[in-house]
């Protein structure tokens, strides 16, 4: 189903309009339009602005909305009016073109009793946690998922580096994931381990490939999705749905825009 020239913001082009009317291209935030956790740099916003007036554009994040406005709203920008559509919380949380679509809720899908089991066992596990350094904010809200972080999110760049190193040799994440996937199998969540210092905790099937069924019926039959391929990038990349384009930061990108599509 086409999306009536109407439905369009002053100033931006109908798909129908643009060079690919029928493509889209979805791009991870942290380590693809951004280096982790920081902002993403005016030659970035340069190249989405370009590719918005080739196909449509999309953002698919984990965190939550306002963390990818600290991030993309760089000199004063609304990233709701940077992107045909914004998918925080793995698309949970969804616009198009500027407009709120109806959200989705973690804590309604499991039921506050079971939440709050599942959340008191996590504050339990990570206060018996022995790692060099705790912060703060160890289990973050999101309307549709928790994340939780054994150092806490409060933690500083370098904090953040070193316990992603620390991780990676003591396998932190990975064994709390298994004790949780053990424990609270009856809930049928998943656990998507992302990023440097937290996992997602969420409804099977509430992953990246969430965003995908927002876009059904909207007219796109080539969807490109630009990720690190791995954590919780992996079920929206490899999906059969979407063309995957593996980055490691957001140098690649741009160099993968210019050669698919911005040449």
């Amino acid at each position: 189903m086409s999306t009536p020239a109407s439905q369009f913001p002053p100033g931006v082009k109908p798909f129908a309009d643009r060079q690919r009317p029928k493509t889209i291209c979805m791009f991870d935030v942290d380590g693809t339009l951004t280096p982790a956790r920081l902002k993403a740099s005016p030659t970035m916003i340069s190249h989405l602005k370009a590719l918005r007036e080739v196909c449509a554009t999309a953002f698919v994040g984990g965190s939550d909305l306002v963390k990818q406005e600290e991030q993309l709203g760089i000199d004063g920008i609304n990233i709701l009016d940077l992107f045909d559509y914004c998918f925080a919380e793995n698309g949970l949380t969804a616009y198009k073109l500027g407009k709120a679509l109806t959200p989705t809720s973690f804590i309604k899908h499991i039921g506050e009793e079971e939440y709050k089991k599942l959340v008191n066992f996590i504050l339990h596990y990570i206060a018996d946690l022995d790692i060099p350094i705790k912060r703060g904010t160890f289990v973050e809200f999101r309307n549709g998922m928790i994340n939780v972080s054994p150092i806490g999110r409060n933690c500083a760049q370098d904090e953040r580096i070193a316990f992603e190193k620390y991780d990676l040799e003591h396998g932190i994440r990975t064994k709390f994931v298994e004790v949780l996937r053990e424990k609270f199998a009856h809930l049928n969540l998943t656990y998507s381990i992302g990023g440097q210092i937290s996992f997602d905790v969420f409804p099977v099937g509430w992953d990246k490939t969430y965003a995908l069924g927002r876009l059904e019926g909207e007219g796109f039959d080539e969807m490109h999705f630009f990720g690190d391929k791995g954590g919780n990038d992996y079920e929206i990349y490899e999906d059969p749905r979407t063309i995957g384009h593996a980055v490691t930061c957001p140098e690649d990108t741009m160099k993968l825009l210019d050669e698919l599509f911005l040449h």
